[in-house]
């Protein structure tokens, strides 16, 4: 079975499976960072509605400043990576260009030498049976 693909499509196909990954590390991210926001909010308000004195402790707003600076730095690093990704894709596909030219050079210059060797042949071949 032949593969009817054209590169373009496989490079699209390659950037939306990077993208989905890339948007799936965030979703999960974002569902933590909001899961950590939602159990902070839900004990103020047990705190609230018991009619309990709200004392919240130090650490809960210090808390969720770092988890919201912990979720940056993840989304950075996963942007870094993304890009790092695409960078060495890229590097990647400009080498196996580059591999393909020298190929084809390699290819033109040794059928150019076949050719030269097979003139010199034929000359060889003439002068030898124009001499018997």
């Amino acid at each position: 079975m032949v593969d009817n693909k054209s590169k373009d499509d496989v490079n699209t196909t390659t950037r939306s499976t990077e993208v989905i990954n890339s948007n799936l590390q965030l979703d999960y991210v974002a569902a933590v960072k909001n899961t950590i926001q939602n159990m902070v909010t839900a004990q103020k308000l047990f705190a609230t509605n018991g009619n309990v004195p709200i004392l919240t402790p130090p650490y809960t707003e210090e808390f969720v400043k770092q988890s919201n600076e912990i979720t940056k730095n993840v989304i950075r690093a996963v942007d870094i990576n993304n890009q790092l990704t695409i960078s060495a894709l890229h590097a990647a596909g400009e080498n196996y260009r580059t591999f393909n030219r020298t190929v084809d050079s390699v290819t033109e210059f040794t059928t150019t030498a076949a050719k030269a060797w097979n003139s010199f042949l034929t000359a060889q071949q003439q002068q030898f049976l124009h001499k018997q």
